[in-house]
């Protein structure tokens, strides 16, 4: 059974940075990996996501500001965030699938961590 466990969740001011971490454990190697964001009261939205060999996407909001990184060796994949403002205040749960395909949906991902708090300050 995979688990994926998050860190590096907190709070910032607007303008600050973060850097989210999330390590993979379990008998089986990974495909896609991401991040997928929750905002109060809204539905939980697809951030980035990262294939094994390297290539990664984003969503508009978050293109130029987020860059999503992978270490295969560790299993775990880094969100650095930068220009944050409190439009990124979210609950971040990184996800991974069992094949290379990143989709854009939650039910592309196989798997799910329990989720960090991200939250931005005016």
């Amino acid at each position: 059974q995979v688990q994926l466990v998050e860190s590096g969740g907190g709070s910032a001011q607007s303008g600050g940075s973060l850097r989210l971490s999330c390590a993979a454990s379990g008998s089986r190697s990974l495909g896609c990996m991401g991040w997928f964001r929750q905002a109060p009261g809204s539905a939980r939205v697809w951030v980035a996501s990262i294939r094994p060999e390297g290539a990664s996407f984003y969503t508009d909001s978050v293109e130029d500001r987020f860059t999503l990184s992978r270490d295969n060796s560790k299993d775990t994949v880094y969100l650095q965030m930068n220009s944050l403002n409190p439009a990124d205040t979210a609950i971040y749960y990184c996800t991974a699938s069992a094949d290379d395909y990143c989709g854009e949906s939650a039910v592309s991902y196989d798997y799910w961590g329990q989720g960090t708090q991200v939250t931005v300050s005016a």
